[in-house]
């Protein structure tokens, strides 16, 4: 069949976008479901961070490719093989599928499954195929085997979770990657309880997840710490008991003052190396350092060592939240339902392919929270 898509034909081009280009919108070819796989209508596909690291050229992908990876959509057709969906369904998509038969996968850690690495950089489906090409036969790369910026997408059967038609797709896009990442470090990675405090470091939308995740897990004190202002204002809204203004030289010292000390646990989500540091130095003798941010793949970070030995500190990292997504993404959605995780909140608009390129320069701002593709508008 052939559709629209955005491709990107080269990392690193200068912003801003809106003039450099880097999403060209072409109408392409996508070959049938085979065994195993799945034809969705897109209807909606976040813009995240994610995606904005791959056009900057912090994580090389084979090229050209069809970005986008946290979105949702409407089953079409289903390949051979494929039982247990059908035409009409409605699905969350996956962007890091298991096989289901590996050491991490049998104890419970299919986020952390390595068949990803593998598909990922061949810009291969996980079943092994690619089903794009543009209409000269050349062909185009998938991007975490789903490739969202397009207005149909062929995926494996386990980059699909199944929910139910009473949630609104543009709200379930948003589960696909920044509630299963956000609200999935603080509830599976750090295991949050009630009455214990968090810090997030990083008010993206992963970040305002975390922020919701702690509020539905009954934190006592949520300190929320991010460089723009506005978005402060909006966690003081939306649960937040203590924000900080991360430009500030002396931030560290005044959430130490503040908190006695440092804060048990802390949630690092914007992907950069200064926000780690400052996640590192805000958190509390006994306490963990959880980053849930992706930076440039050869970032590297700093700390005492003798002092995270001597205090008994931790630092981890969690993918993906930590998630089984057949087992969370219902969890999440049941939170979502009875008003514990307003995603919706987090949609600053609703954009259309031509508008693309100017939506990573306003996410590379960091003026907004989430820009919903809906590719079929």
């Amino acid at each position: 069949m052939r559709m629209k898509a955005a491709i990107l034909f080269e990392q690193g081009l200068p912003r801003p976008y809106a003039k450099s280009l880097p999403m060209v919108v072409e109408e392409v070819e996508l070959d049938p479901p085979g065994p195993g796989e799945l034809l969705i209508e897109v209807a909606a596909a976040g813009l995240c961070h994610s995606d904005l690291s791959t056009i900057e050229n912090q994580r090389p992908r084979p090229l050209p490719i069809v970005i986008g990876h946290e979105g949702a959509g409407i089953v079409r057709e289903v390949g051979a093989g494929v039982t247990d969906l059908k035409e009409g369904d409605h699905v969350v998509t996956v962007f890091a599928p298991s096989c289901g038969n590996c050491r991490y996968c049998v104890r419970g850690r299919p986020n952390i499954c390595p068949t990803g690495n593998s598909f990922r950089a061949a810009g291969q489906l996980p079943t092994g195929t690619r089903r794009l090409k543009r209409l000269d036969g050349t062909p185009i790369n998938h991007n975490s085997g789903l490739s969202l910026y397009a207005q149909y997408a062929v995926v494996a059967r386990r980059s699909a979770v199944k929910i139910g038609k009473d949630i609104p797709l543009d709200d379930a896009a948003i589960f696909g990657c920044a509630v299963m990442t956000g609200a999935g470090a603080v509830l599976n990675t750090a295991a949050l309880k009630a009455g214990e405090q968090v810090a997030v470091v990083g008010l993206g939308g992963v970040g305002m997840n975390a922020l919701f995740g702690a509020v539905a897990a009954g934190a006592e004190r949520i300190i929320a710490i991010d460089t723009n202002p506005q978005k402060l204002e909006l966690a003081k809204q939306w649960g937040a008991t203590d924000v900080f203004l991360a430009g500030n030289a002396d931030c560290a010292a005044q959430v130490r003052e503040a908190t006695d000390g440092g804060v048990d646990t802390v949630i690092e989500t914007a992907g950069s190396i200064p926000a780690m540091q400052l996640a590192i130095a805000i958190t509390a003798r006994g306490g963990e350092t959880i980053s849930a941010g992706l930076p440039n793949i050869n970032a590297q970070v700093s700390y005492l060592h003798a002092s995270m030995v001597s205090e008994e500190r931790s630092i981890r990292g969690s993918y993906m939240g930590s998630c089984v997504p057949e087992r969370d993404l219902p969890r999440l959605l049941g939170l979502y339902r009875r008003g514990k995780l307003p995603v919706d909140k987090l949609k600053t608009s609703h954009i259309t392919f031509d508008q693309i390129n100017e939506g990573f320069d306003l996410l590379s701002d960091g003026a907004v929270l989430r820009q919903m593709l809906r590719p079929n508008a």
